[in-house]
């Protein structure tokens, strides 16, 4: 098989694999958030006791990234059907038998 012909493989990255500067980049950006995350309880309370309010703002800011937002609905147009029935139905998923 010649160097050049269609489907020879003669090394180089894998596909879907980081060039060295890209992953040395998103290792420093790692390290800096590492080192951020290990500071950010202290932060918190610095900035809690200059500024309140602030503070609050923050935490629902962060509480972003941890709990979901509910989607927005809006319901237009009229309803002529009445609910006649409403059932629920709960399930436990822990690993405890129930007593």
């Amino acid at each position: 098989m010649a160097k050049f012909e269609v489907g020879n493989k003669m090394g180089g990255r894998k596909p879907g694999s980081l060039n060295r500067s890209t992953e040395q980049a998103k290792l420093a950006i790692a390290r800096l958030a590492n080192q951020g995350l290990n500071n950010i309880t202290e932060d918190f309370e610095k900035i809690r006791k200059e500024n309140p309010i602030e503070a609050a703002k923050l935490y629902l800011k962060l509480l972003e990234y941890i709990v979901p937002k509910k989607a927005q609905m809006e319901i237009s147009g009229q309803l002529d059907q009445r609910i006649q029935q409403v059932s629920i139905n709960i399930n436990r998923k822990d690993s405890e038998p129930r007593n």
